[in-house]
């Protein structure tokens, strides 16, 4: 078993140390878990992170056969949340929700954040990717196509304008990356969440946003519609909105691009409890009852490795801690 997010040194060291005091790596999980598994979500009840972490706690207490209690802990746009799962005890009973803000983006918009992701916490398991779409309103926009949206905001620098649930959310920083690889210059419109950015773009105050595939699906539904959908940020489309076509399809690069989140753990906690985790969350995923509330939305099923999470998250803080740095991205 090897530990990935521990420098080699002291990977060695602690692995030595467990089979020298005749516990190897292997045995540490035959027990786990030994109480209640305490599972943080760094934001409130309710909400998309919270809902997903309740029905799959639901699925690992009975694949771990102890109870998963989730614990709301909002504020500080994750941050608040994410470093008491950073300081809790390295045992694997108190594991918690991280997503790209706090795992991937804080980091860069919060100069004197109180933990460090990569440092302070081990990936666990992706659960799921969010796609987001670009979307302007149906009876309001003249664009009927992402061609002729490119055009008219090429034609009239500055300005169109995008909405965003804020500043340095996901969909503002979509919104600058489109800025960046179509060479436009439309403004950007924070809101107070993302219902006001909605209702804006409905009314045309605002010209185009991206939008959650799940959050935009009734709008896109509904009869007759009231968003049009351009196109989707993932690498390929989605059976939700089959007829929308992908960036890439497009001739747009570089827009893959999603709201995700995981299974995260303290630093210190064995690897082969990781390990166990990880499998639990693969076989949770499985399920054919969670797999349709993730995947009927428009969102698309994670699992994999610790490492694959590992991975996204370096590439992730990577991507958007540049363009962060890059526009001057401040948080509101």
């Amino acid at each position: 078993m090897t530990y990935p997010h521990l420098p080699a040194r002291r990977a060695v060291l602690l692995a030595a140390a467990l089979a020298a005091a005749g516990c190897p790596l292997s045995a540490m999980a035959q027990d786990y878990p030994t109480k209640p598994i305490t599972l943080v979500v760094p934001y409130a009840a309710g909400g998309s992170s919270d809902t997903r972490a309740r029905q799959l706690g639901e699925k690992l207490a009975v694949i771990l056969g102890k109870a998963v209690v989730v614990d709301n802990k909002p504020g500080g746009n994750g941050n608040i949340g994410t470093d008491f799962i950073a300081r809790a005890a390295p045992d694997g009973h108190t594991i918690g929700i991280g997503n790209l803000a706090p795992l991937a983006v804080n980091k860069t918009l919060f100069p004197k954040l109180s933990y460090d992701p990569q440092r302070d916490l081990i990936p666990v398991a992706l659960i799921e990717r969010g796609p987001l779409v670009l979307v302007v309103s149906a009876d309001k926009s003249p664009h009927k196509s992402l061609k002729e949206l490119i055009a008219a905001s090429k034609a009239q620098p500055g300005k169109l304008s995008y909405a965003s649930a804020g500043s340095g959310g996901s969909f503002h920083l979509a919104g600058e990356m489109f800025n960046i690889v179509t060479g436009t210059d439309a403004a950007h419109i924070p809101y107070r969440g993302g219902g006001p950015a909605a209702n804006d773009l409905l009314g045309g105050t605002v010209d185009y946003m991206f939008e959650m595939v799940p959050a935009a699906m009734g709008y896109l539904k509904s009869s007759p519609p009231r968003m049009r959908a351009l196109a989707v940020a993932h690498d390929k489309r989605l059976a939700s909105l089959p007829d929308v076509p992908t960036f890439a399809e497009l001739g747009i690069k570089d827009m893959v691009i999603s709201n995700w989140f995981g299974i995260v753990a303290p630093k210190g906690t064995p690897p082969a409890i990781v390990a166990k985790l990880n499998q639990a969350v693969n076989k949770a995923l499985q399920e054919p009852d969670l797999a349709k509330r993730i995947t009927d939305p428009g969102n698309v099923i994670g699992g994999g490795t610790p490492e694959d999470f590992a991975g996204l998250i370096a590439s992730e803080s990577q991507r958007w801690g540049q363009l962060i740095k890059a526009r001057g991205i401040r948080p509101d």
